[in-house]
């Protein structure tokens, strides 16, 4: 059974959500307040939907306090357009953003299309051609053999390889992988990516392109 989990602070938009995916069959968990969640039950979801403007705590600052609890897709709500935004809620961690107001198909084909990617994936690991992560032990496999990366090494690999193909500058990963109080430069991130590149170099794989005057992303 497919569980869906929806926070917005708008009752008329929660009514309106939950019964477009009761008619898929869907079990939808609707809560007006991010703060009543039970998180100790979050991995139980296949999906999350949080809206970003939400008066107790925005959407994009409970993505970030829950993104390590869960491994299921979270799409955005947001009446915003700004880019800078968008791009800050899915560098917390989030996987996609509608606009409001949206229409019935785009929410469905959306959603649907999150839940059948996750059908194909195995959570407990990532397969990207000849690199394997291993979620759960949280090492990198190339050509059958573990990588001897570091634990930062490894977390910039995950994020990056988590969101193929999304670009990420220098302050963003260091901010998701130290958080605002990591204590140094995101100038260090440049150094983690050289030294990354330097261990797949040695089985000739590339993984991590530099996106000039940008960041990088995993290709």
């Amino acid at each position: 059974m497919t569980k869906i989990l929806v926070v917005d602070d708008e009752e008329d938009m929660l009514i309106l959500i939950k019964n477009i995916f009761k008619k898929r069959n869907y079990t939808v968990d609707i809560y007006e307040n991010p703060l009543f969640v039970d998180e100790s039950n979050l991995s139980s979801y296949n999906l999350i939907i949080l809206d970003i403007m939400m008066p107790n705590i925005d959407g994009i600052s409970f993505c970030k306090k829950i993104r390590d609890k869960v491994d299921c897709p979270i799409i955005f709500l947001t009446a915003k357009t700004m880019e800078s935004d968008l791009v800050e809620g899915l560098a917390s961690g989030g996987d996609d953003y509608i606009t409001k107001p949206f229409g019935v198909d785009e929410l469905l084909a959306r959603v649907e299309a999150h839940l059948r990617r996750e059908k194909r994936e195995k959570h407990s690991s990532l397969m990207l051609d000849d690199i394997r992560i291993d979620l759960s032990s949280r090492q990198i496999y190339s050509k059958g053999k573990i990588l001897p990366f570091t634990k930062s090494e490894y977390e910039i690999c995950e994020l990056l390889a988590r969101r193929k193909g999304q670009v990420f500058s220098r302050d963003q990963i260091y901010e998701i992988i130290f958080g605002y109080d990591g204590k140094g430069d995101s100038s260090a991130i440049s150094e983690h990516i050289k030294n990354i590149r330097s261990k797949f170099k040695k089985y000739d794989v590339m993984p991590i392109e530099t996106v000039w005057g940008i960041g990088y992303k995993w290709k």
